[in-house]
């Protein structure tokens, strides 16, 4: 089976490929002798009731730093053309991607996007974990200064952080003495329409940040990020520091929880955050940690989504 795929991403020439899951995606699509095409979302458009993207073909990829891609000539597509398309941008889950997940919708199922763009749009992941309220922290969702007051007294030490970011940007930790509740909670309201998460503070971030693959509603590995001296976040982008991990029976019983929902929306990549016993993220956007967990001795999970993705094509379509 030769598969024509679109991957839909930031600039493909700014990608860190050591810990990039979707470089790693597209290794393993090109070893498959599947054909890439590589475009980022602000070329999508709807002409005539086609969804088009301008891009590249890639002629390679490799994995070597500074020369990971040769790519064809500028090319003009129609996304229904292609039997797959992957959704691999990064947030910020702003307007700008809910609107490419109402044009991708337009093609999918005939053209299977990955995730499910209509899932992807309806499960951010700080608002996702609201359905499974006994695994998660305690948590506020809210604009409302009192709220979080509210919240810190009863609490002590909290999180806040913004609804839509990523990479750990933007968060903040406040004690109980932390007199900058007030200051940090106006810049939040200057920065975001929306409302912002506040959590309590978890201290077996300490022990780390586990990163959870699922694939298909599975299991497919994880590994754990520990945080840099003097800093909150476990987030690689900042500092985070990867390491092996095994699952204990609660990050087992998480998952379990999450496969059927994942599995019904059809999200076939997923990464979860599970901190000490509870979670406090789904990712179903661009989840990351494939790279990283191949290096300790993992499975090789980029070659796991190939073989779900190349299961789910409809016969019309290969």
């Amino acid at each position: 089976m030769t598969l024509l795929i679109a991957v839909q991403m930031d600039p493909i020439e700014s990608i860190d490929i050591k810990g990039d899951s979707t470089f790693a995606l597209m290794l393993e699509a090109q070893k498959r002798g599947h054909k890439l095409f590589y475009y980022t979302p602000n070329t999508l458009s709807c002409y005539n009731n086609n969804i088009i993207a301008e891009g590249h073909y890639l002629t390679s990829v490799q994995d070597e730093e500074g020369n990971h891609y040769q790519e064809s000539k500028k090319s003009r597509v129609t996304l229904s053309d292609f039997d797959v398309v992957l959704l691999r941008q990064d947030p910020p889950f702003d307007m700008n991607y809910i609107t490419s997940t109402h044009l991708l919708e337009r093609i999918h199922p005939q053209t299977l996007v990955i995730n499910d763009p209509a899932h992807v749009r309806n499960a951010p992941e700080k608002l996702f974990i609201l359905d499974f309220p006994d695994l998660m922290p305690p948590t506020l969702i809210t604009r409302n200064m009192e709220e979080v007051k509210a919240f810190r007294k009863e609490y002590n030490d909290i999180i806040i952080k913004p609804l839509y970011g990523n990479g750990g940007a933007g968060v903040f930790r406040l004690t109980r003495e932390d007199s900058n509740i007030n200051s940090l909670i106006e810049m939040f309201h200057e920065m975001y329409r929306e409302p912002f998460i506040v959590q309590q503070y978890l201290p077996d971030v300490r022990k780390g940040d586990k990163r959870i693959i699922l694939v298909d509603g599975e299991i497919a590995g994880a590994v754990n990020r520990v945080p840099a001296k003097n800093e909150t976040r476990s987030n690689m982008h900042v500092g985070g520091r990867p390491e092996s991990v095994n699952l204990t029976d609660r990050d087992v019983e998480i998952c379990e929880r999450l496969k059927p929902e994942l599995k019904k929306r059809g999200l076939i990549f997923t990464g979860i955050d599970v901190i000490g016993d509870v979670m406090t993220e789904i990712n179903v956007t661009s989840p990351t940690g494939i790279r990283e967990i191949a290096h300790f001795g993992g499975n090789d999970i980029a070659s796991m989504i190939w073989d779900v993705i190349e299961s789910k094509r409809t016969p019309d379509k290969t």
